[in-house]
């Protein structure tokens, strides 16, 4: 199963592991279960540390566990993890090995001292750029603390199991047999959740911090890159950020990202991550900011209030914090959301497999995720508001080639309909005529726009018509010492490339703003005249 290149790779970090593993083989006859015996065993060939076993003892056929001999450390998976999941299964042998974790230790300590007995289920697919966040996260946790266990389980190989749990979104996560939560979640969000402590714990930390030079609020492209051009100015720079790498983590494939032919959002959000703590940063992460206080006095501290309740002061503030996917705001939506309404279909398309599914917005975004799914689901239905199709032209015409996509126009989604478990239809108004009609299906796929995440705002700044930060050419808001950048402003193109070039904007300004500002320092007036 695997081509001379990964085989070499993986020998390579297979050197790593320092103590003995016993990969033990859960199978029966079916063509997966051949398909997942010859992976492993290509697998324990590489490593003189690695013993494969067959047992068939674990009621999921073809799963397979990797523990570590002579221990309780382990993990397991339910199914084949290549695609998204391959470095998965790669850093479950290194980490069940005994090769160590590079997360921070703190971090590692609070996972050691969770007391309690957890038995997680993770529901992935192989297309899911989210799951495989998850799928580590607690394959590690169970590595690190013996009462934690794990299994991944690939929703599209058992889908009995997902039918009966009604499970419609990937990655859903069961604890001790109840839903856990559902989307992608970091380690340390996981640990939120069971660490009832831990919020109150950090925002304690949180109010001893010194008030910074520039306080970047957002960790997405512009805020990497506001956070990386400040740091280089020599300042003291923060970046609070509610989820670092923002919506870039929900992105399939990047393929306009000048010099860089081809990446994944994720990868690109690790490298961003990266690069920012390249620098002397303050990262300050799962942090929600739920308030804007202007200085009160000119050159004064400007305030960032957070969620958990901790207040952070900043001499100029850069607002990055993106935006979200845009919802159909009609009856049905929230009540049905995860229960076949879903806005990911790379992630989710693979639960629909041989069903009746709609997409909604003909724009690219919405093009695309219909030619994706019509290779999936038995049936896509494009809907779209305006009288035409809005996507580029080669879209269209790859659309319109499948002999499986229905596409209406001048279409006005107006209701959700379920069964009160799960999606059963979507109702529309025909806006030539004003005839409704109903369409019945299982899926529902929104991929509508987005909307600025600044709510929070309203009242503080001024703000667009249609909620973003009106800026000018510098990124300064109407607020001084205040400035914002990315998807979040009226910056015409919501793109990766100008959200960076608009941090980096933004930055500068704030630098500008510090150095001509009455409490700026001799280091800072020197460094300008430099």
């Amino acid at each position: 199963m695997l081509d001379a290149n990964l085989t070499a790779q993986l020998k390579a970090y297979l050197e790593k592991v320092t103590q003995p593993i016993e990969i033990v083989a859960s199978l029966d006859d079916s063509a997966k279960s051949l398909e997942l015996n010859e992976l492993l065993g290509e697998i324990a060939a590489l490593s003189d540390r690695i013993n494969l076993v067959r047992r068939d003892d674990n009621e999921r056929k073809p799963s397979f566990a990797i523990n570590r001999v002579g221990s309780d450390i382990g993990v397991r998976f339910a199914g084949i993890p290549m695609g998204h999941e391959f470095t998965s299964l790669v850093l479950a042998l290194l980490q069940v090995g005994g090769h160590p974790s590079k997360t921070a230790t703190d971090v590692i300590e609070q996972v050691q001292n969770l007391d309690g007995d957890y038995r997680f289920e993770t529901y992935f697919s192989l297309s899911c750029q989210n799951c495989p966040d998850v799928v580590q996260a607690l394959n590690l946790m169970s590595v690190l603390n013996p009462k934690i266990q794990h299994v991944a389980i690939d929703g599209a190989l058992y889908q009995d199991e997902v039918d009966a749990r009604q499970v419609m979104s990937v990655p859903t996560v069961y604890l001790n047999g109840e839903v856990f939560d559902q989307g992608r979640m970091s380690l340390e969000q996981i640990l939120a959740r069971l660490d009832t402590g831990a919020a109150k714990r950090e925002a304690e930390k949180l109010k001893t911090k010194d008030a910074f030079d520039v306080l970047v609020v957002g960790g997405g492209p512009a805020g990497s890159a506001a956070a990386i051009y400040a740091a280089r100015k020599g300042i003291r720079t923060g970046v609070a950020a509610e989820r670092f790498g923002g919506q870039v983590l929900d992105t399939m494939a990047i393929e306009n990202f000048v010099s860089v032919s081809h990446t994944e959002g994720p990868k690109l959000a690790t490298a961003l991550e990266q690069h920012v703590k390249d620098y002397d940063v303050d990262v300050m992460n799962l942090q929600r900011a739920e308030k804007l206080l202007p200085a009160t006095e000119t050159g004064g501290l400007i305030e960032v209030r957070l969620a958990n309740g901790a207040t952070l002061k900043s001499k100029t503030v850069i607002l990055s914090t993106g935006a979200r996917w845009r919802q159909m705001n009609v009856p049905g939506e929230d009540e049905y959301r995860n229960k076949g309404v879903a806005y990911c279909p790379h992630c989710d398309g693979p639960l629909f497999k041989g069903k009746r599914v709609a997409v909604i917005g003909g724009g690219n975004s919405g093009v695309e995720a219909a030619i994706d799914l019509a290779g999936i689901t038995s049936h896509v239905t494009m809907v779209e508001f305006d009288s035409k199709l809005r996507a580029d032209e080669v879209l269209q015409r790859k659309l319109r080639s499948l002999p499986n996509v229905d596409i209406l126009v001048s279409a006005q989604s107006t209701e959700v309909l379920g069964d009160g478990q799960k999606v059963s239809g979507l109702v529309y108004k025909d806006r030539v005529n004003g005839d409704m009609h109903t369409i019945e299906l299982e899926g529902i796929f929104v991929q509508i726009g987005l909307l600025p995440n600044t709510e929070w705002l309203k009242g503080t700044l001024e703000l667009s018509p249609r909620g973003e930060i009106v800026i000018d050419e510098r990124g300064q808001t109407s607020l001084p010492g205040v400035f914002a950048a990315g998807d979040a402003t009226t910056v015409p193109y919501k793109q990766i490339v100008i959200a960076m070039g608009a941090g980096s904007t933004a930055a500068l300004s704030a630098f500008d703003h510090l150095i001509r500002s009455p409490m700026a320092t001799n280091a800072e007036k020197e460094a300008i005249a430099a």
